[in-house]
């Protein structure tokens, strides 16, 4: 099974439950689902478009679901180069997850490390130090699921 027909089930899953932009253009940010919503094909995807990409000194990244949605919840594509952090290790009040796509992470939580690799997911805990780094020799992807607190 190749990773793209892999993924599509998962960021189906994660997606529902937001609404997306699609080509850079957001909907109306309304909660999903609600009885005066109706989820379509038009409102539920959001490929990928280098065209769209916030770059970044480590490299770029791409919001598939923006935080000024629905109550905070997002979904981004970090992809970081060789040997580089998206930033130092950090916390706040919010939880996160990590989703290796492809190559080598370095995680960092609380203190600890731990290199990993392709479907593989981290979670990091409310108020915990914690970073991601490319450990690798390619580019490293990763998706990043949070809700931010407003």
């Amino acid at each position: 099974m190749s990773l793209k027909r892999t993924l599509s089930p998962l960021l189906f899953l994660i997606l529902i439950g937001f609404q997306p932009k699609i080509n850079g253009f957001a909907f109306n940010p309304v909660p999903v689902p609600t009885d005066s919503i109706t989820l379509s094909i038009e409102n539920c995807v959001n490929s990928f478009n280098l065209g769209n990409i916030d770059s970044t000194k480590a490299g770029y990244q791409y919001w598939f679901v923006a935080k000024d949605f629905l109550d905070g919840r997002t979904l981004k594509l970090s992809c970081i180069n060789p040997g580089l952090a998206s930033h130092p290790p950090h916390q706040h009040d919010e939880d996160e997850f990590f989703f290796v796509i492809e190559g080598e992470a370095e995680f960092f939580l609380n203190g600890a490390r731990r290199v990993v690799g392709p479907m593989t997911s981290l979670y990091c805990p409310p108020n915990s130090e914690h970073g991601i780094r490319n450990a690798g020799t390619s580019q490293l992807k990763y998706l990043v699921i949070k809700k931010y607190n407003k």
